[in-house]
């Protein structure tokens, strides 16, 4: 588990810990983190199997969920709760840790995902995951040579380049960070969510939705409300499934008005 970031300040309560999406990493909510300084500190956390983390065997959400309270406990949570973002895969591993962790999260903010089977998506991430393996990565001698490659599987220059962020250069040449194989072969697990019991997460919950996506929709939100009882719903209608990104002025408007209004 990478975790990055400035140090946290004393304060747990002033602490935000930012879980990334599928084919993402924790940079990808630097911008975010810049927004709320110097009032909150962030720790931006590489999930397994993506960014600088470790590979493993399965995909487990109770498992990537336990692995992220072992680092917060010996981090940024030794002293006391801290606020938890997670967006996307990470939003379902930011639930999971809330209801087997309670005592690490304060607050819990989820975005653009809900505690159900993301109906549909198995298909699109699929395509993508399988359109970056087919990528020659021996023919390639920079950066533009994969966008070039992507360009006929994958139109849309802002997914491109977004995926794009994944490609690292060695002395052995071009690599993927994230563990493609297994991502591609683990989309069933994925795209569901696990039983947990009877746990339920009591702490304020912050539940943000693109308007132009349909990874939330009103049919979840019982589902929702049993699992997280103080749950406050907030759709910001300008953007998609990449809510930090694609209005991320108004996202972190959003976000930081939460955690001020619930600051401990």
């Amino acid at each position: 588990m990478d975790a990055g970031g400035p140090d946290a300040p004393s304060d747990p309560g002033h602490r935000v810990v930012f879980l990334h999406g599928l084919f993402g990493r924790g940079k990808n909510f630097t911008r975010i983190a810049k927004d709320l300084a110097p009032g909150y500190r962030s720790l931006l956390v590489d999930l397994p199997n993506h960014g600088e983390s470790e590979w493993t065997d399965t995909v487990d959400y109770r498992q990537m969920a336990d692995s992220v309270a072992a680092t917060l406990r010996a981090g940024v949570a030794a002293e006391g709760p801290v606020a938890v973002v997670g967006h996307s895969l990470g939003g379902k591993v930011a639930m999971v840790l809330a209801l087997r962790h309670p005592d690490v999260v304060s607050r819990l903010i989820v975005v653009d995902i809900a505690p159900t089977q993301a109906g549909g998506a198995e298909g699109e991430f699929a395509h993508l995951l399988d359109s970056l393996a087919a990528v020659d990565l021996g023919a390639i001698g920079r950066r533009s040579d994969a966008d070039e490659a992507l360009k006929d599987p994958i139109p849309w220059d802002t997914t491109r380049l977004f995926l794009l962020q994944n490609l690292r250069s060695g002395p052995e040449g071009y690599s993927w960070e994230p563990n493609l194989e297994l991502l591609r072969t683990s989309l069933d697990a994925i795209g569901g969510f696990p039983e947990t019991g009877d746990a339920t997460f009591e702490g304020p919950v912050l539940w943000v939705a693109g308007g132009r996506s349909d990874y939330v929709r009103d049919e979840y939100a019982p589902r929702m409300r049993s699992l997280f009882p103080r749950t406050h719903r907030v759709t910001i209608r300008e953007a998609g499934h990449w809510v930090h990104s694609q209005a991320p002025e108004k996202f972190t408007e959003v976000l930081r008005g939460f955690l001020e209004h619930t600051s401990s």
